[in-house]
């Protein structure tokens, strides 16, 4: 038998390996790469005599024996790794019943010996082929992303002329820091033949977006035709499609397309750069990964922008957010500037937002959880998302659809946290036919075009008038028109 602990590493014991068959020594490995203090026990005497061969400290011991731990070293953390799911199971009986405080990860074979481990007290429980399923899916994930920022790259590269970046309508931060991105990586690929322009429609109306555009010194064009017809190539940003939130004709020449939703309306050519990621929380996100995988160095304005950007559209990270989205602004959040990010987040509401906010809460009216707020004639769109952002946190509130009039469109703002209602899919359904519609599970949006009713004067009472007609698509949809008011 060989003798016990023949070799002393420095520094004291942080990790133990509980058998080492091919799971356990791809483990013992992987902490050599950091230089940590590794003790091993396994039954096999070949086994134990190679790892110290190669200066482990091993121990000959059976994992299932009540001496297992006699004579070993104190350790912190304990990897309980044989094919023996009975074997597994005594020993992590036996290291938390000596050592409570020891964390314990052990390999289960099967769900039934995996609930067994988690009881006996393992605070993790592997199955060997998830790992390896995971770790293959992980890997392909990120080598497919490195390929598409290099497509990307390679295609600014090859173009001369300007390249028109086009937010949705009405564009928020995150669309108007992913177009910024955008262009950032288009000078970074190709300084002398490309330049790049960035197009709007609709308005900039919330106060944090306007201040968001104003400090940042963003310089934004409205989109025009004329201006649409100067630009050699086109990319949409936060949008999937042409005409989806958009005013773009549909059959219109689309070269790059980035979004986190997905509309279903984008027709991709061979010639096409589609990159849509709905279970990504913002589009930033992708832009930030580009500018990670392709070392575009990033500057303040535009790190502070897409921080911003993500933490907007993920609701300062509480709304659809994925570990892709904190680890894209972990990436972020030393390279911006924070003070213009702290500005950015405090500016002062105008009147106007203030006067909306009071007509939706005075006008409110509810049933079964469902709040409708008519705001009337709004100059500033944006001020109905915010009203519906306080109203839907009233007690007994589930849903709340707070709706106006501009002077071309009726626009409907929803919040939702009802689990069982989709209110982007709900939206869209309702009034998905009559103009733009949809959104998140928690939140969305809908602008309703007025066409003919464009010259009507008094747009307050034109909405009260067609309000209820539309109303009932949703009312039906969700139940509403069967209950007693």
């Amino acid at each position: 038998m060989p003798q016990e602990a023949p070799f002393e590493q420095p520094g004291p014991t942080k990790y133990c390996i509980f058998g080492c068959g091919t799971n356990g020594y791809n483990i013992i490995l992987e902490l050599a790469k950091e230089n940590e203090r590794v003790i091993v026990v396994d039954k096999d005497d070949t086994r134990v005599r190679n790892l110290r061969d190669q200066k482990y400290d091993a121990y000959l011991r059976d994992i299932t024996s009540p001496e297992m731990l006699s004579g070993l070293p104190v350790f912190e953390i304990a990897f309980v790794m044989t094919g023996d799911g009975d074997a597994n199971l005594a020993a992590v009986l036996a290291i938390k019943k000596r050592y409570p405080a020891i964390q314990v990860v052990a390999r289960s074979i099967d769900p039934v010996n995996g609930q067994k481990l988690t009881v006996a007290g393992a605070e993790l429980v592997l199955y060997p082929q998830e790992v390896v399923a995971r770790s293959a899916v992980l890997q392909i994930k990120k080598q497919h992303s490195s390929r598409i920022s290099q497509r990307l790259f390679t295609l600014l590269a090859g173009w001369e002329g300007t390249l028109g970046i086009i937010t949705h309508k009405n564009p928020d931060p995150d669309a108007i820091s992913s177009a910024m991105a955008l262009a950032e990586i288009a000078k970074h690929a190709n300084p002398k033949s490309l330049t790049t322009r960035i197009f709007y429609e609709g308005n900039i109306g919330h106060q944090e977006n306007r201040t968001f555009v104003n400090l940042l010194d963003i310089k934004m064009e409205r989109l025009t035709p004329e201006a649409l017809q100067k630009c050699t190539y086109l990319a949409l940003v936060d949008s999937s499609a042409p005409g989806a939130n958009n005013d773009i004709p549909p059959q219109t020449k689309i070269n790059i397309i980035i979004d986190h939703h997905k509309d279903g309306r984008h027709i991709a050519t061979q010639n096409t750069f589609v990159d849509i990621r709905p279970g990504v929380g913002a589009t930033a996100s992708i832009l930030t990964q580009y500018l990670q995988e392709l070392d575009v160095p990033v500057d303040k304005r535009v790190a502070t922008a897409l921080l911003y950007g993500i933490r907007t559209d993920t609701k300062e990270f509480k709304r659809n957010v994925t570990s892709q989205d904190l680890n894209y602004a972990g990436f972020l959040l030393p390279l911006t500037d924070a003070d213009l990010l702290d500005k950015i987040m405090s500016p002062s509401m105008s009147q106007e937002t203030l006067d909306v906010i009071g007509t939706a809460i005075t006008r409110r009216k509810i049933q079964s959880g469902y709040l409708f707020a008519n705001v009337g004639y709004v100059m500033n769109r944006d001020a109905l998302p915010q009203a519906a952002d306080i109203l839907i946190t009233l007690e007994g509130v589930n849903t709340a659809l707070v709706y106006g009039i501009t002077d071309n469109a009726i626009v409907i703002s929803a919040r939702n946290r009802d689990i069982r209602l989709h209110i982007g899919n709900a939206l869209s359904e309702s009034f998905g036919e009559m103009g733009d519609a949809g959104g998140h599970p928690n939140m969305a949006a809908a602008t309703l075009p007025l066409h003919y009713f464009n010259k009507v004067e008094n747009k307050a009472q034109l909405l009260e008038f067609v309000i209820e007609p539309i109303l009932k698509r949703f009312r039906n949809l969700v139940g509403l028109e069967n209950e007693v008011k």
